[in-house]
């Protein structure tokens, strides 16, 4: 598996790529090319085009969650298409938790995606699944994370709407990740980690039955944590000691301290390219 960071809040010294708050990751597994996120705008594609990555080729795009600055770069893509030779009988996967396209608010501002329901639909195929579901043998999107501990995922996250148009507190339900299972251990590829990373992996865990952690690789949601937030964080992380996290996005200078502390924290930026077994 390759995995190719498109989009990031930071870029990589030396590398003449554009940053944006937002996540776009684009994996090469099995024969098949897939984008997690799409970042905000249309910066993933600048980056993409530099790298030399053709997005014509991508066959499946993954949504962690519904926010802006991961689902806002799809209407440029799409529209990216819609001026290319893309053959529109060559269907993309769209996997998501299916709250992932509920409105979302932040105040007066609107936070969520702006997925139209019909504009899409002459490139794109909907998986909406609260349920594990495997993109190959290898790749698992992993649905709605089970929240187990008592200190990730306590606040609501902005306001959406329930099923009978009131405006609630979102607890961010549609926040999920891939898991590329290695013959190393477990590669954890999240977004934002509203749900809590770990939560995340700890499901991953528990879902695939692999018990050792590769490298965990994503936003963490660690920006301005609390002191109980983060200690909690970096003890249960060192407890199940993936041998490499690459915290970003997200995740702040003393969060990345905090973590280092129990675990092993590398760098991460646009540009980044891992190569796992």
């Amino acid at each position: 598996m390759r995995l190719t960071v498109l989009l990031d809040n930071n870029t990589l010294i030396d590398r003449y790529l554009v940053g944006e708050p937002g996540v776009c990751y684009h994996i090469d597994i099995d024969g098949r090319q897939i984008l997690l996120d799409t970042g905000y705008s249309d910066v993933f594609m600048q980056n993409a085009d530099i790298l030399g990555i053709d997005l014509k080729q991508v066959d499946t795009i993954v949504l962690s969650h519904g926010h802006n600055d991961h689902t806002w770069g799809l209407g440029h893509l799409m529209q990216y298409f819609d001026r290319t030779d893309r053959a529109t009988d060559r269907r993309i996967q769209l996997v998501a938790h299916p709250d992932a396209f509920a409105p979302k608010f932040h105040g007066e501002k609107i936070i969520g995606a702006n997925y139209p329901q019909d504009c899409y639909s002459n490139y794109l195929d909907k998986v909406e699944t609260k349920q594990p579901y495997y993109i190959t043998d290898n790749l698992l999107f992993l649905g709605e994370i089970e929240r187990t501990n008592d200190f990730e995922a306590q606040r609501p996250v902005g306001q959406t709407k329930d099923c009978c148009g009131n405006l609630v507190g979102d607890y961010m339900l549609d926040d999920s990740a891939l898991v590329y299972i290695s013959p190393e251990g477990l590669v954890v590829i999240s977004g934002c980690s509203h749900s809590g990373i770990c939560n995340i992996v700890d499901y991953a865990i528990s879902v695939t039955g692999e018990q050792r952690v590769l490298a965990v690789i994503g936003g963490f949601h660690l920006q301005n944590a609390s002191e109980t937030l983060m200690s909690r964080t970096a003890e249960h992380l060192g407890r199940i000691q993936p041998e490499r996290l690459y915290p970003c996005h997200c995740t702040d200078l003393n969060a990345k301290i905090a973590l280092a502390r129990t675990t092993n924290v590398n760098e991460v930026g646009v540009g980044k390219v891992f190569e796992f077994a």
